[in-house]
């Protein structure tokens, strides 16, 4: 099984949670760990030869050690770039947090050293008229990283999301700060008051770079807090 796995939630869609993601993986895969990625669902898949495919769980998939099939990488995948739940409806399918998360947990059987599950869009993305993708982690009880898009409101959204996280019964293990907007207005204030506010560790801070490379993103990144007295 999995010995150490990570949700990996976003302030908002478009935050860069693939990019942390894969750069997660590949900083684990520095340290001689094995990893292994599942993105339980995406939406904006492009029809191939061999069926949906999803540009940021074939990132996941190419950055983990443990190289899966892709419909364990991504079990849900829908074509149209919306809202996971009305892309759903559409093709009438629903979503099921308690499916999703006995999928991850499969793949967390495998053994594995590090294992990220990335989410899609916010924290309470809904999955269906009760359930929210936050269900998936909290059915499995695992601990989240929260990549944060630095941006303007990205103090309230973090702080927001945070509190949810919490009252959701889970453990913010960490958070990342992706320079999201190279020109934002006040960066070093807004990433001084987001570190005054959280008790959680600043696992890195990217800045606004061109190669997002898994490789690339690793040299920011410090697991060490992660397994800090493990």
């Amino acid at each position: 099984m999995a010995k150490h796995t990570y949700f990996i939630a976003g302030t908002d869609t478009d935050v860069g949670k693939t990019v942390v993601s894969t750069g997660l993986l590949e900083a684990a895969n520095l340290r001689g760990l094995s990893t292994i990625a599942v993105k339980p669902i995406a939406a904006g898949c492009e029809q191939t030869p061999e069926g949906l495919r999803n540009s940021d769980a074939l990132l996941l998939q190419q950055a983990a050690s443990v190289k899966l099939p892709y419909e364990q990488v991504n079990p849900i995948a829908l074509e149209p770039a919306i809202a996971p739940h009305i892309a759903a409806t559409q093709i009438g399918r629903r979503l099921d947090a308690d499916r999703m998360a006995a999928v991850c947990r499969g793949v967390m059987m495998q053994p594995a050293d590090f294992m990220v599950i990335e989410g899609a869009g916010g924290w309470r993305v809904p999955l269906n008229s009760r359930q929210t993708l936050a269900d998936v982690p909290k059915i499995l009880r695992t601990p989240v990283i929260l990549v944060v898009g630095m941006k303007l409101g990205c103090i309230s959204h973090t702080l927001l999301t945070v509190e949810a996280i919490v009252k959701d019964g889970l453990r913010l293990a960490g958070w990342v700060a992706n320079r999201a907007e190279a020109d934002m207005s006040c960066y070093d204030e807004n990433l001084d008051t987001l570190k005054s506010m959280l008790s959680a560790p600043l696992l890195a801070e990217i800045p606004h770079i061109g190669d997002c490379s898994a490789k690339n993103v690793a040299k920011y990144i410090d697991l060490e807090p992660l397994f800090a007295g493990q």
